[in-house]
């Protein structure tokens, strides 16, 4: 017994075929698992000579799947009972247990619980059953999770970076155990879906997010580092509780917060090399338009609530073109929220107008109206606008109330990205059916409670005539004998895709073209079957295979934008996506 280990002889290996894109193809950083050792070495191995070690390794541990021959060669007998089972047969128990479980919470720290125990296992999981297990990893779950971080908080699964740790970033980076990160997404915890200032406890984004780049877009997980920045929070209630793990202290802003960022952002780029991908998530507005505009000419950087979530709607938009009919510039805009989503979905959208009619964009910007918490955006508030509200404000006059708004502009898409629950009312609805034929309604904000209507009042308010989708899901609606299936305007159909095509790219800026071949690809996957349902986006079933095309797309634009650094260009882009893309199935060891 344990004749390879600890004797002189040679490092066992791990035992992979050809299928999982390693044998046949993808030999450098961008392979599915080429960047890490774990093709050649059991690293383990190296460190401890123990069975016991390895069933506490979350990468490399595969519970009761392991064989009779692995157990005698890694020093695994008696540290598990007899029985072996299959990977398929230890996702059905999880499943069952799973379906067990009637809290949503607990539902989710199974899942964390299992990712921190049998990796690939969690994966599996998540892959195969996606439909029913995204809402539990992320929205609208992940939103009570974080809310509660601080009490189901058991190890940590990314970085935390606070105030403290200001000059020392770099050594901070450095004692992440993982070297070869591709991308990182982070948050300052400012804005947390439409909860408001959760501070460290936002942190169950960036795990979310990572766990979905992985599952939906096949970023290896050992790519991903989640990270917080902790410069404190203005949340009495978590200043107060005696269980929050963050810094107690309200949160730095101006030249201190800065420089926090900046020293952040030169580490990151030290230590990973200009390829890295950074991904912001949940930053307040003055922040997040802030940080974009100052790196995304010095970094690959990408915001997912401004610029995600504009393309999965613009995608959204061209996809209800379909049932419209019509083009884009047919149509008049009127959004309830004028943030980083609304004003980040107005400005891709207006750009798509822009690049298909030949009209500046300015001039497309004229189909927009955006409402704020003070009313309509309109030229005599221009002065006291944030800078991102302004090219938003036309002459016309000031109105106060969202229904007085409808009935002056007379939109044919209404847009919701306000944070706040139950806006769009019976009499908002009705308005938006009483001058069109089919309404496109998008109650996008997060999560479930906060929706500004549900996807039932959109159908019954409009006799079954609007065409719905919502950020967070709904459940099917039946209405005067048909059944509707709302669509869910998800970020998770883009950023997962878009992200595996910078970084099998090698792409080193994020360009607005990206964003809307990403938006045109994503609309492209939608089948008949789905418009027949009223649904504007393809079922999450094929979402790996979704990603692969949108990873393609993305690209092949960036290297006809000669953004890409990874030459030469592959033959076959969907392929090589594919190609890339981790595997959940367990590896052989010998």
């Amino acid at each position: 017994m344990g004749s390879g280990k600890g004797s002189g002889g040679d490092s066992p290996v791990a035992e992979i075929d050809d299928k999982f894109g390693v044998g046949g193809g993808v030999h450098d950083t961008y392979g599915e698992d080429s960047a890490t050792e774990d093709q050649l070495v059991t690293p383990w191995t190296i460190s401890v000579a123990s069975g016991y070690s390895l069933l506490r390794d979350p990468h490399y541990n595969k519970g009761l799947a392991f064989t009779e021959k692995e157990r005698d060669a890694h020093y695994l007998c008696g540290l598990l009972p007899p029985a072996v089972l299959s990977q398929e047969l230890q996702e059905k128990k999880l499943m069952i247990n799973m379906r067990n479980y009637q809290v949503p919470l607990q539902r989710y720290m199974a899942m964390m619980d299992l990712q921190e125990r049998n990796e690939r296992l969690f994966y599996k999981l998540l892959i195969d059953n996606v439909q029913e297990l995204l809402p539990v990893v992320y929205t609208p779950t992940v939103g009570e999770a974080c809310q509660k971080y601080g009490s189901i908080f058991r190890r940590p699964q990314g970085l935390f970076i606070s105030l403290k740790e200001k000059g020392k970033i770099l050594e901070v980076l450095k004692n992440w155990p993982e070297k070869n990160i591709q991308v990182i997404v982070v948050t300052d915890g400012e804005r947390i879906l439409g909860l408001g200032d959760l501070g460290c406890q936002g942190m169950g984004i960036p795990v979310g997010k990572l766990s979905l780049y992985t599952a939906l877009g096949g970023v290896r997980p050992s790519a991903c580092l989640p990270i917080t920045i902790d410069v404190g929070t203005n949340n009495e209630k978590l200043l107060n509780d005696e269980f929050y793990i963050g810094l107690k202290q309200n949160r730095a802003t101006g030249q201190e917060y800065d420089d926090l960022l900046e020293e952040f952002m030169s580490a990151v780029k030290q230590n990973y090399g200009e390829k890295i991908l950074v991904q912001f998530e949940d930053f307040a507005n003055h922040n997040a338009f802030k940080l974009l505009d100052k790196y995304r000419t010095t970094h690959l950087v990408f915001n997912d609530d401004i610029q995600g979530t504009a393309s999965v709607v613009l995608a959204g938009i061209v996809s209800a073109l379909n049932l419209t009919g019509g083009i884009l510039a047919d149509h008049t805009f009127l959004f309830l929220g004028a943030g980083e989503a609304g004003t980040g979905i107005a400005d891709l959208i207006a750009l798509e107008i822009s690049k298909k009619t030949d009209i500046p964009v300015e001039e497309a910007r004229k189909k927009f109206w955006l409402v704020d918490s003070k009313g309509l955006l309109v030229s005599s508030r221009k002065e006291s606008l944030q800078h991102f509200k302004q090219p938003w404000a036309h002459e016309h006059e000031p109105i106060k109330d969202l229904i007085d708004v409808v009935n002056a502009i007379k939109p044919t898409v209404l847009i919701g990205t306000s944070g706040v629950g139950r806006q769009f009312t019976k009499d908002v609805i009705e308005a938006m059916a009483s001058f069109n034929e089919k309404p496109l309604i998008m109650a996008l904000s997060n999560p479930t409670s906060q929706a500004e209507c549900t996807a039932e009042e959109a159908y019954t308010w409009t006799e079954g005539r609007a065409i719905f989708a919502s950020g967070s899901p709904f459940d099917p609606v039946e209405y005067n004998g048909k059944c509707f299936a709302p669509g869910q305007a998800n970020n998770a159909y883009i950023f997962p895709g878009f992200g595996l095509g910078l970084i099998m790219s090698g792409t080193i800026r994020v360009h607005d073209d990206l964003l809307l071949v990403a938006s045109e690809a994503l609309a492209s996957q939608v089948s008949e079957e789905c418009y027949e349902k009223g649904q504007l986006f393809p079922s999450f079933a094929d979402i790996r295979k979704i990603s692969a095309h949108i990873a393609a797309q993305v690209a092949a634009k960036a290297y006809d934008l000669g953004l890409a650094s990874r030459l030469p260009r592959p033959k076959d882009l969907i392929q090589f996506a594919e190609s890339c893309m981790y595997s959940p199935i367990y590896r052989s060891y010998r």
